[in-house]
């Protein structure tokens, strides 16, 4: 069964006025990784796992540029779901995943923005809860405006990361190497939630779509020996071995 992120385009494709081309788009591509069919990383797709759960907020179109990484966080968490952002209105299922008494949501966003008696730099959920981490997926400018026009979230405690590198993401350009692609956050919210096997695993799938996709558009081969291919056979043969 597709994904939440994989459904969210689907949705998306089918209200389109005209085709939305991305850059690239006209090249073939696998639907199921989205790079070229010459690279396609499907034999590297991971098992989902995780005990925490993902939300994500998706600006308009983010759900159909081929580089988006909220993708790849669907392919490695299980529970992950993903709704279209508007300023005007809200998904009546989103309500109802925020209120539901198993999860305890946090927004994760930089403390800067929000009052101080919401920010929190633990992911501690509260006894007989679990973590969701809701993440604005966006440019940054997009974000910020997501963030400040989303009443629904204004009761929510903020998650304030403090990453301690700068980015590895290399498939769009940014003026500010401290902001964290949407994948490399959901690694780090999965790091202080205590899943720090699926943390890992979340770095090492993105690393890997990176090399595939920038190959791909190189038109060069893919390295055979690349420690993210490594990292990926391993973590297969640990859940064949269990």
């Amino acid at each position: 069964m597709p994904h939440a992120v994989a459904r969210l385009r689907d949705e998306r494709l089918a209200r389109s006025a005209k085709p939305f081309i991305a850059r690239g788009s006209r090249t073939p591509r696998c639907p199921r990784c989205r790079i070229p069919h010459s690279h396609c990383l499907c034999d590297w797709l991971p098992a989902p796992r995780a005990a925490v759960g993902v939300c994500l907020l998706m600006h308009d179109i983010e759900v159909l540029k081929p580089s988006n990484t909220g993708w790849l966080i669907a392919d490695v968490v299980s529970e992950t779901w993903a709704f279209t952002w508007t300023r005007t209105g809200v998904d009546p299922r989103l309500p109802a995943l925020l209120n539901d008494p198993q999860w305890q949501p946090f927004v994760v966003f930089p403390g800067e923005y929000a009052p101080p008696q919401r920010v929190t730099d633990e992911a501690t959920a509260a006894p007989g809860k679990r973590p969701l981490f809701i993440l604005l997926d966006a440019t940054w400018t997009e974000a910020r405006k997501m963030f400040r026009k989303s009443p629904y979230l204004d009761t929510l405690p903020v998650l304030s990361l403090q990453p301690d590198a700068m980015s590895r993401y290399r498939l769009r350009r940014s003026t500010r190497g401290e902001h964290l692609c949407t994948a490399e956050v959901a690694a780090l919210c999965l790091e202080l939630a205590g899943e720090h096997t699926t943390s890992s695993l979340l770095d090492t799938w993105l690393d890997a779509f990176t090399l595939h996709y920038l190959a791909a558009k190189r038109q060069r081969p893919v390295p055979a020996d690349e420690p993210a291919h490594h990292l990926l056979a391993l973590e297969e043969d640990r859940r064949a071995s269990n």
